[in-house]
């Protein structure tokens, strides 16, 4: 599974951005609200979270990119192939 690790900003713009879309759709499906204004309110929502999605998924691709080129991860880094590592005073002492 990958991670991705997105700025807390970036979050809560994605969330409340997915909210707005689900809040739209939900409103055109219902029917406790008069139709005209009912199908304005939910159409601006569904186009908002329409027209976010893509900044948002090249901001989380983006993300993944940087986390890769960083090479997060011992099993990543070129230097510490092979190394041994040797025990430190209190690695045998059980919790």
């Amino acid at each position: 599974m990958k991670e991705v690790v997105l700025a807390l900003p970036t979050f809560a713009f994605t969330v409340v951005t997915r909210g707005a879309l689900g809040l739209g759709v939900g409103l055109l499906v219902s029917e406790h609200i008069p139709v005209e204004r009912r199908r304005r309110i939910g159409g601006a929502l569904v186009a908002l979270g329409a027209a976010t999605t893509v900044p948002i998924l090249m901001t989380v691709r983006r993300s993944l990119r940087r986390r890769e080129r960083q090479g997060i991860g011992v099993g990543q880094s070129e230097g510490l192939i092979g190394t041994t590592r040797f025990a430190r005073k209190g690695d045998d002492e059980l919790y």
